[in-house]
């Protein structure tokens, strides 16, 4: 320890830390003397940020660096080192206005570090709103080039100069690698939202080096400190090679997952722990074993259901929770009524649970299935010019090409789409996303879709219930309009959405439904059309995607 940075060594790793900021600035591990990125500030290779701003002021970016540096734990089996600041009124419109107790802890026998955060607010401080809050690894480019994020989801990654020298595409995280290093990037796309992965399945991602075979990994061991749900999906790793740990974003869901904190309301919350985990194997085996090997050091919080609805959530913080579910294959949320106070060594038996999915009638008709995503729906080919590799082959992950959202305007150049009960098929006619037409220099309309189909048996007087299931929006308004385009719209959703989801090659952000009422003097025995209007359309971002769409019948009396 020296005035400046803390060394901490367990014979495994070694690990450099500024003092009293508490940026990690470099781990020496298996003969690399840092696995970590060399040629950038020290203070910007292993860090904690938050992106924050006042309401109505500039967006910032702080990386709540410490003032203070203390040993909390030291002993035979760990390590633990604390780095502090304390925010003061003097610091408003400069530092986000949150204590700060940035944790690490090297435990014996464990080749990496455990990192939390405890963030606080006291009453009475300003107002604030935090779009992000994040850990960032930059590594050691010279030897890591090859990114793991999943079991089907690894490859070779372009570097960071290769990204440098390309052509911007649509926005700035998207380029088309022209001049790469490496001739077998050349021509395709590089884009970070490209390796975005739902917070239920973010277990484990990172790097592997061939010369030497070691791994970089970000384990997340539970997400109970994570916000915004199971299929809240969020960046990994990418190119740089950078590997993150996110813990809240506004990515692919907006401002609805904004933290943001008023008349001085106070807070406190613990992010994490999560292991950066470094392993290794001899030279003669297989590098693909390192992620086997990550693998292992993880689990998973969330919980589904068995077959027969039973299921577990384990090691639960004590507090009071609400407790929410939702199934494949229905509409709608399901609450617990009562709330459900934890206390340590506790064990709660809710019994059984039933719910009543949303329901005023027998179906009519459906479009695609409840499962919360616009995955069933067509998805096209990419441009053949502007492809990640990737994604060539799994017919699962083919959402994630880019420039998809241009396609509609390729494969509906003047009419929209229109789709007929009973003949089209939702997997083959059903685009995957509501976007605008682009009619070129930059500008863009709004798009009609078009349902029809046929009522044999009409209840004039009843009320027919139509239920759209929202699978993403952004900066959309979507309107209905039963039998006459040029009608007033019987209902609207008004502008909504910021989750990006369609730039950011999503097939979902947050979920929105709908139960819309028909009258049934505004329908007609026989063929009868139900206008779908996508009314936004400054830029081709903007639109919905369809979760599921389902007209019910009045009840019979």
């Amino acid at each position: 320890m020296s005035y400046n940075q803390v060394v901490v060594d367990n014979g495994i790793v070694q690990v450099t830390f500024s003092s009293p900021q508490g940026s990690i600035t470099g781990i020496k591990y298996d003969g690399i003397d840092n696995v970590l990125d060399d040629e950038v500030d020290e203070r910007r290779r292993g860090y904690w940020d938050v992106a924050w701003y006042e309401p109505e002021k500039k967006f910032k970016t702080d990386k709540l660096e410490g003032t203070r540096f203390e040993i909390i734990t030291q002993n035979e089996e760990q390590v633990e080192i604390s780095f502090t600041r304390t925010w003061t009124i003097s610091k408003r419109g400069s530092l986000v206005p949150l204590n700060v107790d940035k944790r690490y802890i090297i435990r014996s026998g464990v080749s990496g570090i455990y990192i939390y955060c405890i963030m606080e607010r006291l009453e009475g401080w300003p107002d604030v709103d935090m779009d992000q809050i994040r850990i960032v690894f930059k590594l050691n480019h010279t030897i890591f080039n090859f990114m793991a994020i999943s079991d089907d989801r690894q490859r070779s990654m372009p570097s960071m100069a290769d990204r440098n020298h390309a052509m911007q595409l649509a926005y700035k995280e998207a380029v088309l690698l022209t001049n790469p290093r490496n001739p077998m990037f050349k021509g395709e796309v590089d884009d970070k939202y490209m390796y975005s992965m739902e917070d239920k399945d973010n277990n484990v991602h990172g790097w592997i080096s061939s010369e030497p075979p070691v791994g970089f990994w970000m384990i997340t061991p539970s997400d109970e400190f994570r916000l915004g749900g199971p299929i809240k999906q969020d960046l990994t790793s990418h190119a740089g090679p950078i590997t993150l740990s996110m813990f809240t974003s506004t990515h692919y869901a907006g401002k609805e997952m904004r933290m943001g904190y008023r008349n001085g309301e106070p807070w406190k919350k613990v992010f994490g722990p999560v292991l950066a985990y470094l392993n290794s194997v001899s030279p003669n085996a297989s590098t693909l074993r390192l992620w086997r090997d990550a693998k292992r050091q993880g689990y998973q919080f969330w919980t589904k259901a068995d077959r027969k609805g039973r299921f577990i959530i384990e090691n639960v913080r004590a507090g009071n929770y609400s407790l929410y579910a939702w199934g494949i294959g229905f509409i709608g949320d399901y609450k617990y009524e009562q709330n459900i106070t934890i206390t340590p060594g506790s064990e709660m038996n809710v019994g059984p649970i039933v719910y009543e999915p949303p329901r005023n009638g027998p179906t009519l008709w459906e479009i695609g299935v409840p499962d919360r995503t616009a995955g069933e729906f067509y998805i096209p080919d990419p441009y053949p010019t502007l492809m990640n590799n990737l994604y060539v082959n799994p017919l699962q992950d083919r959402f994630r090409q880019y420039g998809l959202w241009d396609r509609y305007s390729d494969l509906y150049p003047e009419n929209d789409l229109v789709y007929t009960i009973g003949l089209s098929n939702y997997r083959r006619d059903w685009f995957f996303a509501h976007v605008t037409r682009n009619v070129g220099n930059n500008t863009y309309q709004p798009t009609t879709w078009q349902i029809v189909f046929n009522l044999q048996n009409l209840n004039r007087v009843g009320l027919y219930t139509l239920r759209v299931a929202l699978a993403s929006a952004a900066d959309s308004e979507l309107q209905v309009r039963i039998n006459d385009p040029e009608s007033d719209h019987i209902f609207t959703t008004g502008l909504i959405g910021k989750d990006n989801a369609i730039a950011r090659h999503g097939i979902h952000g947050l979920y929105r439904l709908y139960s819309i009422d028909v009258a049934g003097n505004l329908l007609g025995a026989g063929d009868n059309t139900i206008y779908l209007t996508q009314s936004r359309s400054t830029t081709p971002f903007q639109g919905v995607m369809y979760d599921y769409i389902r007209l019910e019948s009045p009840f019979k009396t």
